[in-house]
């Protein structure tokens, strides 16, 4: 078993209350200066943690349109929203909801074939914002739970419900103060897709702060990207404890247990002869809202796998 020293999580705590938003707002967001007029009415959001947030703030009613989502809503979410496209929307079709804001999940959302170009969108009079971890122009500092609380509080400034964020940092601070990292100085292998060549979770993203606060060492933690390919006889050579898989619709857990047991690089390694999985869906796999109740589940499975004496 390989063993790793255990990482401090620091745990940012809340903010005082919120005061109104004072409009125009003016942030920066992702090398782009945004003016926001007024508590924007209707947005479109693309990508699931870019959804999820809004729902967890109480925004259903803001909505106009949802593109690209990567699974199902937590239960505790489910609704009904306007599905403007199961990839990502055009332009042309995002603009016929007349958004006031665009919300995107990843950069890469606003493009000329996708979403639109944000500097046209906002010569057009549509904010756009995208989730800080998911920068690309401008490189994000390594994810901690203080960022995922600032995009809390962001997003809660810009739509002017502040006690709303508020309340729910304060919730996820609980939730995560819950957690006992592992202590038996387990090694991880963050398993997210692909067949040929893997791409694993890397040292600077959601992976790593997931596996920082269960008490697992990274084994591609020494790699400053949120992801990275890799090959499989590294992943041997590493010999990870436990694997992390992914579930996606694309490529489900139970696709990569398969394969992780019959290809004959891997079927030998320790975590694949004793099933040592620990699982969570793809839209949980991101930096989000559901990044905090990720780590309380995966705690839980980890605290179920038991390791020889």
């Amino acid at each position: 078993m390989r063993l790793f020293a255990p990482l401090a999580l620091v745990i940012t705590l809340a903010s005082p209350a919120w005061a109104e938003t004072t409009y125009p707002l003016t942030i920066e967001n992702c090398g782009q200066t945004v003016t926001i007029a007024s508590a924007p009415q209707r947005v479109v959001a693309i990508k699931s943690t870019a959804t999820e947030l809004l729902l967890s703030l109480g925004l259903r009613d803001r909505i106009v349109g949802v593109g690209f989502q990567d699974g199902p809503l937590p239960s505790a979410l489910d609704t009904e929203l306007p599905v403007l496209s199961d990839k990502l929307p055009n332009q042309e079709v995002v603009l016929k909801t007349e958004p006031e804001f665009i919300y995107g999940g990843w950069e890469s959302n606003f493009s000329g074939d996708g979403a639109g170009e944000r500097p046209t969108l906002h010569h057009m009079g549509v904010a756009t914002y995208v989730a800080p971890a998911a920068c690309r122009s401008v490189k994000p500092p390594r994810l901690t739970t203080g960022a995922l609380f600032a995009e809390m509080r962001e997003i809660g400034a810009i739509f002017d419900v502040g006690p709303e964020a508020d309340a729910l940092i304060k919730e996820q601070q609980a939730l995560l103060a819950s957690v006992v990292p592992d202590r038996r100085g387990l090694s991880a292998v963050w398993y997210s897709s692909a067949t040929k060549t893997p791409y694993v979770g890397a040292g600077n993203n959601a992976p790593a702060l997931i596996m920082q606060a269960l008490g697992l060492g990274n084994i591609f933690g020494d790699i400053d990207e949120g992801w990275t390919s890799t090959s499989w006889e590294a992943i041997v050579d590493a010999n990870p404890d436990v694997v992390i898989l992914v579930d996606a619709t694309w490529n489900s857990a139970a696709q990569k247990r398969q394969l992780l047991a019959e290809n004959p690089i891997t079927r030998e390694m320790d975590a694949v002869k004793n099933q040592r999985y620990l699982t969570l869906p793809f839209p949980a796999a991101e930096a989000g809202v559901r990044t905090i109740p990720a780590i309380v589940d995966l705690a839980e499975q980890l605290a179920r796998i038991a390791f020889p004496e």
